[in-house]
């Protein structure tokens, strides 16, 4: 059973979501490289400090889904139910991540992302550190014995997926695609093959 969040953090949570708003709102209407860190302060009626303890850079105003998304790419792993296999259970969770990015309330964020180096820089750096957090995932399941190298090659793989297929002319065929190739890759790894 979880236990439903108390009233700060209900409170930090929507403060949080508020200056995320505000921010993307700015973000989409002036351009990212026109808006300031004031200004989303101002917007979203918060003072600079206070934004700034809940998002590190202005560069994580526009994936405030981060963390929401490196969890879940765990619990693909984590959370599948015993005897399933992995590789469909990331492809369900990519397909689902691609589906969100690819709305038509997402895909105008994806467009100012790719207009602009200092967010594909982040982007690049958060593909890096969700790969590293699933590869870490993988290992540490004692039902797949993978060696480290090919549980990091195969979390890379996935990530890459989601950026590969949200640039797509057709995201949901780019994730089947991609993730045969995925699992042809994940199944030479397996020891018993090497025997």
């Amino acid at each position: 059973m979880t236990v439903p969040p108390g009233r700060r953090e209900r409170k930090k949570a929507a403060t949080r979501q508020k200056i995320a708003d505000a921010a993307l709102r700015l973000f989409l209407e002036r351009g990212y490289d026109a808006v300031g860190i004031r200004d989303v302060a101002a917007e979203a009626d918060v003072a600079v400090t206070t934004l700034f303890s809940h998002f590190a850079s202005k560069e994580a105003l526009v994936f405030e889904q981060d963390e929401d998304f490196e969890q879940r790419l765990t619990r693909a792993v984590t959370g599948r139910a015993p005897q399933e296999p992995l590789i469909p259970a990331l492809r369900r969770e990519i397909h689902a991540m691609v589906r969100h990015c690819t709305t038509r309330d997402g895909a105008p964020i994806w467009r100012m992302i790719d207009g602009s180096p200092a967010l594909r820089k982040f982007e690049d750096s958060m593909r890096l550190r969700h790969a590293e957090t699933l590869a870490t995932a993988i290992a540490a399941d004692p039902g797949l014995s993978r060696t480290g190298t090919a549980s990091r090659a195969i979390a890379r793989f996935v990530v890459d997926a989601h950026s590969l297929a949200r640039e797509a002319a057709d995201p949901e065929a780019a994730v089947d695609e991609i993730f045969r190739m995925i699992e042809a890759a994940w199944e030479v790894t397996h020891p018993a093959r090497h025997e």
